[in-house]
């Protein structure tokens, strides 16, 4: 995937055409995978890149704020120069409010397209419990149905709970486990009792079914929507 730089509307040569270039080769590229229904790493890529303008126009005085996720502390020192740099050219500051002004405007549809898709996808995903639920369901397995294809995919998720600065989130961990055939002695629960017979270190796990009743791209799309919705659902019922 064709990708920013990180501060991209602030390095190398600062001039709105040239800038402007570089985001619509961007934006095209990111289109294009929307197009197909292949949302990431494009769409959390987009979101990163959007926040980053905007906490740069609303912090442009604390430039390690803008930036404070992928940032190393050299990297967040020459963005500072560049910063200081720009201050004293209001000419030059006044081009980078045009340039941010602009990606701002050129990225939402791009966002909101891909948001759509997001919630076409979820639309179509349906998710079952599959026997008896452990009181701890943040460790098992989920099948992965999807739309017409011949095969159940099977993953190992670990839940994590971590702190964010307003609040807990979920994070969720998987690990491609085998691939099933679908078929009749092929159930949900033959699956989840050979996992249990084949894999001694959960002998009671928590197994989820999801499906899709529409065939979407596996790794960029169904499987991240898949692991999202799946977090959602056991919180819920949890």
């Amino acid at each position: 995937m064709r990708s920013l730089g990180i501060n991209w509307f602030i390095e190398g040569r600062i001039d709105f055409e040239l800038k402007k270039y570089v985001l619509l080769d961007y934006l095209q590229e990111i289109n294009r995978h929307f197009d197909r229904s292949k949302l990431y790493p494009n769409l959390t890529d987009l979101i990163y890149h959007y926040n980053n303008l905007v906490s740069f126009r609303d912090n442009k005085n604390t430039l390690q704020q803008a930036f404070p996720q992928r940032l190393t502390q050299v990297e967040i020192m020459a963005v500072k120069l560049t910063y200081q740099k720009i201050v004293e050219d209001d000419n030059l500051l006044k081009e980078i409010e045009q340039i941010i002004a602009y990606a701002l405007k050129q990225m939402d549809p791009a966002i909101k397209t891909g948001k759509e898709i997001y919630d076409f996808v979820e639309r179509h995903l349906n998710i079952e419990t599959v026997g008896v639920i452990p009181l701890l369901p943040y460790h098992g397995y989920f099948t992965l149905r999807n739309g017409t294809e011949k095969s159940n995919y099977v993953y190992e998720y670990n839940i994590t709970i971590f702190e964010g600065k307003d609040d807990k989130y979920r994070g969720i961990n998987t690990r491609f486990v085998d691939l099933y055939e679908r078929g009749i002695i092929n159930t949900p629960e033959a699956i989840k009792s050979d996992l249990i017979y084949r894999y001694k270190h959960l002998p009671n796990p928590a197994v989820y079914h999801v499906e899709s009743d529409i065939c979407f791209p596996l790794e960029q799309t169904l499987l991240p929507v898949a692991k999202k919705c799946l977090v959602k659902f056991i919180s819920q019922v949890a």
